[in-house]
């Protein structure tokens, strides 16, 4: 521990060494934040073994206290969090959405140690939001201030902040940090009176695909019912991690996320979630999962134990669209990647991502390469929306 300015510092390698009710108060107070920064959900990552030690996350949060008002009852001066840094010490890149592989192969060929590197990041999760969590600009700078002499002090290689909002990548920008920006696709809900009314915003053949994707699951036989999360049982999530799993297993994949992880996720924040269930002949056959608040719903994750044509759109998209409509959620997030998600009425939008690179030389090369990346992705976006799926825009 140590004091810089009015704040103490500390390295929190566990969440329970803040508490829920002092970690969830700071996010609170955020501009942007959402139900990934929550307490239920990081602690969840963290104690189900899917984000720890073992599997290459190893949590390293930064923590600021200042003094609070008042006296503790044994006499001594009160702490509140004023800010912290969601942070990891990795050895690996894989669940980050925002790629550096051809980085640490660089590193590689010239004989030097990628690994281990410092992330600031929701694990396995690309979704926007605050990560220097702070309760004033004062802390905010403190935080930052504390990162960037922390990745000084160590031997790690790098240090990347994955998916902040615009403005705290520009802070981290003059902390000496290179930006890069990425492309998602999201839905905007207009006050549509239902899914029928957003369908007639679209263009023709968009409706029209639209439609036949649905009619075809339809004559398949399956059926869907939505599971808001407080109502799940555990045989819903015991069913939703077989789809899970399988789906990975199709595509010779390893799942980051276990039934622990989904379990304790519905027991911490049932009121966020909503699982799609698909029937046929009376049995479960696939599941998406969701999560969102009063403002937002997030596509997650998906799974399927019997092909289905169009079953994907129905249980991902067209589902959690129905939802965001019947419960006013102004946007839906549909997650990474995606060109396809246009034609089902989501348009690009920018993310960001802040890094920061040790060694000279190769810090010079990257940021060449972000310069030219960037050119890419403005002229990518450009055409994107010359390709707007809707009627007369």
């Amino acid at each position: 521990m140590e004091v810089i300015l009015n704040y103490r510092t500390h390295i929190a390698s566990s969440l329970s060494e803040i508490g829920q009710a002092a970690w969830d108060g700071l996010v609170a107070v955020q501009a942007q934040p959402n139900p990934f920064l929550s307490y239920a959900f990081l602690h969840a990552l963290h104690e189900s073994g899917s984000a720890a030690p073992e599997t290459g996350w190893q949590p390293q949060f930064i923590v600021l206290y200042e003094p609070a008002q008042g006296a503790t009852a044994d006499g001594a001066a009160p702490e509140r969090l004023a800010a912290a840094l969601p942070l990891y010490v990795k050895d690996h890149s894989y669940g980050e959405y925002v790629f550096d592989w051809a980085w640490a192969d660089a590193y590689r060929r010239n004989g030097l140690d990628y690994y281990p590197k410092l992330l600031s990041a929701i694990p396995f999760t690309p979704v926007s939001g605050a990560r220097l969590l702070a309760r004033d600009a004062a802390a905010r700078a403190a935080l930052v201030e504390v990162l960037c002499a922390t990745q000084g002090a160590t031997e790690v290689s790098s240090t990347h902040v994955l998916f902040p909002p615009e403005d705290q990548a520009r802070q981290l920008q003059e902390a000496g940090f290179l930006l890069r920006s990425g492309v998602q696709f999201h839905w905007e809900n207009r006050d549509y009176a239902d899914f029928d009314a957003f369908l007639a915003t679209l263009e023709q053949k968009k409706r029209k695909n639209i439609r036949a994707e649905r009619r075809k699951v339809k004559e398949a036989g399956v059926t869907l019912r939505r599971v808001r999360g407080r109502d799940a049982t555990d045989e819903d999530w015991r069913f939703f991690t077989r789809c899970y799993r399988h789906t990975y297993a199709e595509h010779h994949s390893t799942p980051y996320l276990n039934l622990d992880f989904f379990r304790r996720i519905g027991r911490g924040m049932p009121d966020k979630l909503l699982l799609v269930i698909a029937e046929r002949e009376g049995s479960p056959i696939a599941a998406s999962l969701v999560v969102h608040d009063a403002d937002t719903l997030y596509g997650r994750y998906w799974g399927a134990l019997e092909h289905v044509a169009c079953l994907h759109f129905e249980t991902a998209y067209y589902q959690p669209l129905e939802f965001c409509i019947e419960q006013g959620i102004r946007v839906f997030e549909g997650g990474a990647q995606g060109e396809h998600k246009m034609a089902r009425g989501f348009l690009p939008t920018r993310t960001w991502s802040a890094h920061w690179l040790a060694h000279p030389a190769f810090a010079d090369a990257v940021e060449r390469f972000l310069a030219q990346e960037a050119g890419g992705i403005d002229g990518y976006i450009d055409e994107l929306r010359d390709r707007t799926p809707f009627r007369g825009a």
